[in-house]
């Protein structure tokens, strides 16, 4: 019966973690685009303009939830919901100190390529259903961008499973005592990075959601919280793409001195801040570019580095 609480306690944990994350995650990117830009940010709803976040919730859940009429409706409103669900089944396997995770499975890499392929599911099936010119276009754009950058998100993580030797999320964390995988894997962090930012519509790489061409892509005619969940999703990947660079190429929550899981958030909190760096300073990406980065560039520079890493391991023997 304990051991149940305390596992229940650890699901109700990690999941206000990732949604308080993402709710923080508003306020966050606009103070730091503020301060990066020169410019001021959220400085009117409390302190700080702290509760602007709470006047953007309050916004979304008083916004009349409008479902267009040409619009196919069950898949219309299920689509939403999708891309939350898969990525808060993702943080299931992510370990934030020894113990502190959902559930430690030998395959959980696998397990979180495999709920993350999933997000592409949400947006295909939102713009196709709202029956839209501008919504098919960014479902059409966001789907071919997503099996392009999954592709060597997958490979580029292949280094750090040979070097660790497990798929399990604890064992490679472990295997990092000695060095962080940043140093051998500089090529697979990178690419993971790059990835992404890919997977999660962000700048340079938001061209599903491009205001001056589509309007606003495969959301373009959702209002309300159907938004909300969207808006959720995106910034619920951000912190899910950062937990996974800290855990593995960062040494997840190893370090001297303090508590575990602080360190965890504090390589997570350096990961974000990058993310939103990115927001502030790259312009957006030709979609023709987009691809091109993705299948004449980073797929081979992917398996150039799974070949080089392998072949080193071999090198050295057991």
């Amino acid at each position: 019966m304990y051991e149940v609480l305390i596992r229940l306690l650890i699901v109700v944990g990690v999941l206000a973690f990732a949604l308080l994350t993402s709710a923080g995650l508003i306020w966050l990117e606009r103070r730091m685009l503020a301060l990066w830009q020169d410019r001021y940010g959220p400085n009117r709803v409390g302190p700080f303009g702290i509760l602007q976040v709470l006047a953007d919730m309050i916004k979304i859940f008083t916004k009349v939830d409008w479902i267009p009429p040409f619009a196919d409706k069950p898949i219309f409103v299920a689509a939403p919901a999708i891309i939350v669900f898969a990525t808060l089944m993702s943080f299931a396997v992510v370990t934030f100190a020894p113990g502190v995770t959902v559930i430690d499975l030998s395959v959980g890499l696998l397990f979180f390529l495999a709920m993350s392929s999933l997000d592409v599911y949400s947006v295909v099936l939102a713009g196709w259903s709202s029956n839209s010119k501008y919504s098919l276009l960014g479902g059409l754009r966001s789907v071919a961008q997503l099996l392009s950058y999954e592709v060597f998100m997958g490979i580029s993580l292949m280094g750090v499973v040979m070097l660790a030797g497990s798929f399990n999320i604890t064992a490679i964390v472990e295997a990092q005592r000695t060095m962080w995988f940043c140093v051998p894997q500089c090529v697979g962090l990178l690419l993971f990075f790059v990835a992404g930012l890919a997977v999660t519509h962000r700048l340079p790489f938001d061209l599903p959601e491009a205001e001056s061409e589509l309007v606003a892509g495969y959301h373009c005619e959702y209002s309300g919280m159907k938004f909300g969940m969207f808006f959720v999703g995106e910034y619920l990947g951000i912190a899910l793409i950062s937990a996974l660079v800290t855990i593995l190429f960062f040494g997840g929550w190893l370090g001297p001195f303090l508590p575990a899981v602080v360190w965890f958030c504090i390589k997570m909190f350096v990961c974000i801040c990058v993310f939103i760096l990115a927001r502030a300073t790259l312009p957006r990406f030709r979609y023709d570019q987009l691809m091109a980065l993705g299948w004449k560039l980073m797929l081979p520079l992917a398996l150039l580095n799974l070949l080089v890493t392998g072949g080193i391991i071999l090198t050295r023997g057991p």
